[in-house]
């Protein structure tokens, strides 16, 4: 399994967007209904969507996220068989990030709860791809924050 990042790539190329959201300074991790791991929310872009619009579907869908701000992040691939690759060939999907400020009351999708957490899951959905998206989240929101004090 190789995760590569990039600034950008042809939107043509991107099949699916993640997600990393925080609420009240926690981070907001999805349990499945059907799987006993944790994961950020995500998912597949639909036909004719623009890529922006996949993360904001996905993340109402997946947290219940109503009053929320996002902005990408970077572009990234993953070259392996995963669950939703049986090819292995490299795919591509836009890493966001996000801040939840209200989240409805119910989900209504297959999610069985999201849950706040100080510290992040240690048994992830995807093992080798989930913990490598958080590091290049942290790594360029730690880069973004010391530019700002540099200013």
């Amino acid at each position: 399994m190789e995760v590569k990042f990039y600034d950008s790539v042809d939107d043509a190329l991107l099949e699916f967007a993640v997600i990393i959201a925080r609420s009240e300074g926690k981070w907001v991790i999805c349990k499945h209904k059907e799987r006993d791991t944790f994961e950020v929310p995500g998912g597949h872009r639909e036909e004719n969507e623009a890529i922006s619009d996949t993360a904001r579907r996905e993340l109402y869908e997946e947290t219940g996220a109503v009053e929320f701000s996002i902005e990408p992040l970077c572009a990234y691939s993953v070259t392996g068989r995963t669950r939703v690759n049986e090819t292995g060939e490299e795919s591509f999907g836009m890493l966001y990030c996000a801040e939840i400020k209200v989240f409805e009351k119910e989900l209504h999708s297959e999610i069985e709860k999201v849950i706040l957490m100080d510290e992040l899951p240690t048994k992830w959905t995807y093992p080798l791809i989930q913990p490598l998206l958080m590091e290049e989240y942290q790594r360029r929101i730690q880069d973004g924050n010391q530019k700002e004090e540099e200013i």
